[in-house]
């Protein structure tokens, strides 16, 4: 057998340009694989909110909070609708749904106040697009980010076209750009696989999205990058082990392996040495004393305080 031949791939991604440190302030939204990007974040300790609206899979969804955000729209109670003893909002994902109608509209507009104070303060959003098909209330002809279990024949479904969603992701920039012009975009499809809208469906939705983003947006330029965690996903981890058992969801080992090469892509090294730190703290954090009344354990105690003292006197904004 030749010593050359290779049986896995890598995909090559240069450095980015513009690298995420402590100071940094990160807005992710997107699917729930930005929730898992996220989620790394936020154990490592950096500056980062997610979802506000809870988990968008489309880009007209994303489109829309970044509009309400930016040009302060308020809701208002015809936004809202009540079914199954709740509250919901077609905007909004179901964990935000409430049985007090007034306390959801408050809840709403506090985060749409919250999310343009953000996108203002960020210095990185990072974007993960999950499908292009979307489902249109019937009723009054909008797309909805999430259908909160009313029967699907209010619905009419459809595929966002490529020329569609290229006008939701310039919408998305522009009006972002609008309040914060120094801004820096990462955008990323999900390489989890929606197998409910079919095999071959899944694979349309996926290429138009990436047909999209790569047509509207100039990866070359400094404002916007592009991260390819699908390509990861289906070039470097095509195997099925890589899976949850529900063959759709990245495994934690996947995850932990994309997180890995995002690090290196887009964490300044300057960081590493403080991330190092946190992880040792945060394990510690986990751990469970067989004898918290013991010697060594008062003295473990008083090590992991000193620890975390040292690091928050660097980063006064970190909570453990």
């Amino acid at each position: 057998m030749s010593k050359d031949m290779q049986f896995r791939t890598q995909i090559p991604i240069l450095k980015s340009g513009h690298e995420i440190d402590y100071d940094a302030k990160v807005v992710s939204l997107g699917s729930c694989f930005a929730v898992n990007m996220a989620e790394k974040l936020d154990y490592f300790k950096f500056q980062n909110s997610c979802n506000p609206f809870g988990i968008l899979f489309h880009p007209v969804a994303i489109e829309k909070l970044v509009s309400h955000a930016v040009l302060n729209k308020q809701f208002t109670a015809t936004d809202l609708f009540f079914h199954n003893e709740r509250w919901h909002c077609f905007d909004a994902h179901s964990d935000l749904s409430n049985s007090n109608k007034e306390e959801l509209l408050r809840d709403l507009n506090a985060i749409i106040v919250a999310t343009r104070s953000q996108l203002v303060a960020a210095t990185t959003v990072i974007i993960t697009y999950g499908t292009s098909w979307v489902y249109r209330f019937n009723e009054t002809g909008e797309l909805v980010a999430n259908c909160h279990k009313v029967p699907q024949k209010q619905f009419s479904k459809e595929l966002l076209s490529i020329i569609a969603i290229q006008q939701s992701i310039e919408n998305t920039l522009k009006l972002i750009q609008s309040i914060n012009p120094e801004i820096h975009f990462i955008f990323s499809v999900s390489p989890v696989r929606h197998i409910k809208d079919g095999y071959v469906e899944n694979q349309l939705s996926k290429a138009h999205l990436i047909s999209a983003l790569h047509s509207s947006c100039d990866f070359k330029n400094a404002a916007t990058s592009y991260f390819p965690s699908y390509e990861i996903m289906m070039d470097e981890l095509r195997d099925y082990r890589f899976y949850t058992d529900d063959m759709l969801h990245p495994s934690a080992v996947a995850i932990q392996y994309i997180w890995d090469r995002f690090k290196e892509t887009y964490i300044a090294s300057a960081a590493f040495e403080t991330m190092d730190a946190i992880e040792t703290i945060q394990k510690s954090l986990q751990h469970r004393s067989f004898n918290p009344d013991s010697e060594s354990h008062q003295k473990f105690e008083a090590n992991l305080k000193a620890k975390i003292a040292k690091v928050v006197a660097k980063y006064s904004f970190m909570k453990f």
